[in-house]
């Protein structure tokens, strides 16, 4: 994996705990609404896998998701960078719309990265 400064890593992992927030926040609300939650749940389960790997390679972190999982989940984060790239395109130059999504992307292609690492080298 890539060589990543100390900034990068903090704003990658805020990025994670802010989506993760807004996802589990989304999900109690589809619930209580009784809405079909399978694809969230999907989701905020890949970026739990996601979360977990950028901490187990930058902070040596300990997991305990199978490789199966994070493979899952490794292709649920790449079904969103459509998306995400979509409405970075869309938003305003300068906002913080803009910067947030930017950091997400960036964190979801790290988080990426290091699931190829860990899959590749069959979870060392």
């Amino acid at each position: 994996m890539e060589n990543v400064s100390q900034e990068d890593q903090l704003q990658s992992i805020k990025a994670f705990q802010s989506t993760i927030r807004k996802s589990e926040n989304a999900l109690v609300n589809m619930t209580q609404k009784r809405n079909n939650t399978t694809l969230l749940q999907k989701r905020l389960q890949a970026l739990y896998i996601g979360l977990a790997l950028l901490e187990k390679v930058w902070h040596q972190k300990s997991h305990s998701y199978t490789e199966e999982d994070i493979a899952e989940a490794r292709i649920v984060l790449i079904g969103l960078f459509p998306s995400l790239e979509n409405m970075y395109a869309k938003s305003k130059e300068g906002s913080p719309q803009k910067t947030l999504l930017e950091r997400r992307i960036k964190a979801f292609h790290l988080a990426v990265q290091a699931m190829d690492t860990y899959l590749l080298s069959s979870g060392d």
